[in-house]
C-alpha cells in the first residue's frame, strides 16, 4: 500500500546534507529507486571456498541504503566464515516479490518487512523462524531494543524479527509564527485544540494542514484517539478478530470528535484534493498558511528539504498529540512507524549463521552511528548522548523519548490489519472526513469486513 514519500537528511556536528531519498518504514513508496535491485560486494565465491553466505533482501534507498551496504560488508570483514548477501528491491514490487518466494519456499535467508498482519500470515504459514530462544539466550542482545518497538513483531508471544532501522513516531508539528502572531501556545488537551481552531480559522489561517487526497494522513487522527479513548485493547480486539469490535464505543467516539474537527472547519477548504505524497500539506505549514500538521517523524526532513531557512529561524515547533480528558488511554502512547525488522525465512539452510548476522551487524554500536549520521533514530537504548550532540538534537531527542516512554507504540494500521481490511479502512475514513458516512455507519461497515 502506497504511504508517505519522505525525503532523508543527513546531520552531523555542524553541517548538514539534505539527500534525496525514501525512508522504507512501513510500507512506503511513491518514489523511484535509483536500481531495482542492487547487490553489496559479498563474494559469489562464498559456497566453493567453505564459507556460509546469507542472503538478505532490503529495500532501503539513498543513504539507508549504504548504510545497509557498510553494515554487511564491516559483517564480511569480521565473520571470514560467514559472508552476508544484500539484495535491494524497489518497495512495492518487493511486496509481490517476498509473497511468491515465500509461496515456491525460496525466499532469502533474510527479509525485510513491517511485522504486523503480513508478517502474522508468513508465521501462520510456517515460513517464518521464531527468534524467542535465540533471544532469550543472550540478554545482552535481546535487551538491545526499546521494549516499544517489538509489538509488530511479537506474534503468540514469541518473537519474529528485529529492528533493523529507525522510528517513525506520528506527532503534532506546529508553526511558531503563525501561534506567536496570535498569541497562542500549543495546544496540550482537546479542548484547547479546539479553541485554537477557532482563533486561526477566525484569521483566515487553516487551523491544521491535511494531505486528504492520500488517506492514509486521515488514519493518523483515528489511530490516536481510540488510543487515548479506549487504550490499546480497543484496537488490539481488532487484531484478534472479536466479532463487532469496530463498534466499541471508543471508535464512534473518536469518529465523532473527527466530524466535530470538520465541521469546525479545522482543515484546510478542498483537504481532500490536497497531496501529502507530494509534500502539499507541509507547504501549508512552512508558508505560514496553516498552523498545526499532524504527521510522522519524517514531517521534519520534508520541511527541511523543501525550506530549511523556515527550520533554522527556529519557526517549526513539535508536540504530542494532544490529551483528551477522561480517556482511558496512556497519554504517553504513540502510533506510527516503529521500524521495518528482518526475518528469518524457515526455508533458509544457515539460520545459525542467520542468527549471528543479526546479532553481530543489525543495530550494532556502528550500524547506530551510521543510521543517526543520516539523521535517523534507531530503536535502541542508550543512544541520548549521541542525538543530543547532533546538529538537530532537540528534535531527535524528542522523537527518541517519544518511543522510550511508550508504553505502547501502535503500528499503523494499514500495515496492522491484511491488506484488504486496511484499503476498506482508509476508504472508509475518506467518507467520514467528508461526511459521508456517520461515525456508527463507518463501525457497521468495518465490522463487515473483519
Amino acid at each position: 500500500m502506497k504511504r508517505k514519500t519522505v525525503v532523508k537528511f543527513g546531520i552531523g556536528v555542524g553541517t548538514v546534507s539534505v539527500l534525496s531519498g525514501l525512508v522504507s518504514a512501513c510500507g512506503v513508496s511513491n518514489a523511484s529507486v535509483q536500481s531495482a535491485k542492487v547487490t553489496t560486494n559479498a563474494t559469489q565465491a562464498a559456497a566453493s571456498t567453505g564459507k556460509q553466505t546469507v542472503t538478505i533482501w532490503d529495500i532501503q534507498t539513498g543513504a539507508a541504503q549504504q548504510v545497509v551496504i557498510n553494515m554487511s560488508n564491516s559483517f564480511n570483514k569480521t565473520h571470514p566464515n560467514i559472508q552476508s548477501q544484500v539484495q535491494f528491491f524497489e518497495n512495492d514490487p518487493y511486496k509481490q516479490k517476498i509473497q511468491i518466494a515465500m509461496g515456491a519456499h525460496n525466499p532469502p535467508d533474510i527479509f525485510v518487512g513491517w511485522g504486523g498482519g503480513t508478517l502474522a500470515a508468513y508465521v501462520k504459514a510456517g515460513d517464518v523462524y521464531n527468534l524467542t530462544s535465540a533471544l532469550n539466550a543472550d540478554p545482552s542482545w535481546k535487551n538491545r531494543f526499546l521494549p516499544s518497538v517489538m509489538k509488530p513483531v511479537t506474534i503468540g508471544g514469541k518473537i519474529y524479527g528485529v529492528p533493523n532501522d529507525n522510528v517513525q513516531p506520528v506527532m503534532m508539528f506546529y508553526n511558531k509564527e503563525v501561534f506567536k502572531q496570535y498569541h497562542l501556545t500549543p495546544p496540550s488537551t482537546w479542548m484547547q485544540l479546539l479553541s485554537d481552531v477557532k482563533v486561526l480559522k477566525s484569521h483566515g489561517i487553516a487551523p491544521i494542514s491535511l494531505g486528504g487526497k492520500d488517506e492514509w494522513p486521515e488514519l493518523m487522527y483515528e489511530e490516536y484517539l481510540v488510543d487515548r479513548i479506549g487504550g490499546p485493547q480497543v484496537f488490539d480486539a481488532v487484531l484478534s478478530g472479536k466479532k463487532n469490535a469496530w463498534s466499541n464505543p471508543a471508535f464512534i467516539k473518536a469518529n465523532t470528535m473527527i466530524q466535530q474537527l470538520v465541521n469546525a472547519g479545522a482543515f484546510e477548504p478542498g483537504f481532500s484534493s490536497v497531496s501529502s505524497n507530494q509534500s502539499e500539506d507541509a507547504a501549508l505549514l512552512y508558508t505560514n498558511r496553516a498552523g498545526l500538521w499532524l504527521m510522522g517523524s519524517w514531517g521534519f526532513a520534508t520541511i527541511l528539504s523543501n525550506d530549511k531557512a523556515f527550520i533554522q529561524q527556529g519557526n517549526l515547533g513539535w508536540i504530542p498529540f494532544p490529551r483528551i480528558p477522561g480517556g482511558k488511554g496512556n497519554v504517553n502512547d504513540i502510533a506510527g512507524n516503529p521500524s521495518n525488522y528482518y526475518s528469518i525465512s524457515m526455508a533458509s539452510k544457515n539460520k545459525a549463521a542467520d542468527v549471528t548476522f543479526l546479532k553481530d551487524a543489525v543495530l550494532n554500536n556502528q550500524n547506530v552511528k551510521d543510521w543517526i549520521s543520516i539523521g535517523d533514530v534507531p530503536p535502541v537504548k542508550g543512544i541520548e548522548s549521541q542525538l543530543k550532540h547532533t546538529t538537530y538534537g532537540g528534535y531527535l531527542s524528542f522523537t527518541y523519548d517519544l518511543v522510550k516512554n511508550a508504553p505502547n507504540f501502535q503500528a499503523s494500521w494499514d500495515q496492522a490489519l491484511p491488506p484488504a481490511e486496511a484499503q476498506e479502512l482508509l476508504t472508509d475514513l475518506s467518507k467520514l472526513f467528508l461526511n459521508q458516512m456517520t461515525p456508527q455507519q463507518f463501525s457497521e461497515d468495518m465490522n463487515k469486513h473483519m
